[in-house]
């Protein structure tokens, strides 16, 4: 008699064995990763190299922003100060208008008044023009001496007045654009008041 033996499905199931297509995908899945980890590497290496190339240029572009306004503000400057030089020469030209206008006494008024009349016109011409470049005359006649603006060549007694008020003005100050172009030569006084 024979046996019948009952068999299982699972019996005849074949043993699973590696075969070379599953040894390439295991070898194939580790290459990718190492070439994901290797790509990931160059990427954050990309990365770093262009925040520090991002940040030079900020920094290169902030330095010639601000090249360009330093130079502006000094052609500006050049600018508005160019004619100082050739201002200050002329500043001798009206001191003398306004000596000629000064000498003339007050008996000769009538027998020199054309001349004198001439001489007011062309000194008013000449203010005009320092008016029109920016440059003005300071007075600084029975004011309290400025030493920013003056400079004292003799002081006097006169217990009158307060001690440091400017008396007499030998040669005018003036600015040229809010600076000063020439300073004022001053006699103040001493020994009054403070």
């Amino acid at each position: 008699m024979t046996k019948n033996k009952s068999h299982k499905a699972e019996d005849f199931e074949p043993e699973l064995e590696e075969t070379p297509a599953q040894t390439n995908e295991s070898d194939t899945v580790e290459e990718n990763a190492a070439e994901l980890e290797s790509a990931d590497e160059k990427l954050q290496h990309l990365l770093e190299e262009n925040a520090k190339l991002k940040d030079a240029y900020l920094r290169a572009y902030a330095e010639s922003e601000n090249t360009k306004k330093r130079c502006q503000q000094e052609i500006e400057k050049n600018a508005k100060f160019a004619l100082a030089t050739f201002a200050k020469e002329l500043l001798s030209v009206a001191d003398n208008l306004q000596r000629a206008v000064t000498s003339v006494a007050a008996e000769n008024r009538e027998q020199c008044k054309s001349l004198l009349e001439g001489v007011e016109m062309t000194q008013n011409e000449l203010t005009k023009v320092f008016n029109k470049f920016g440059i003005k005359k300071i007075d600084s006649l029975d004011k309290v001496f400025d030493p920013n603006f003056e400079q004292v060549v003799q002081e006097v007694e006169d217990p009158s007045k307060p001690a440091g008020t400017v008396i007499a003005e030998l040669q005018s100050a003036y600015l040229i654009n809010d600076r000063i172009l020439r300073e004022a030569m001053v006699v103040v006084t001493k020994g009054g008041p403070k």
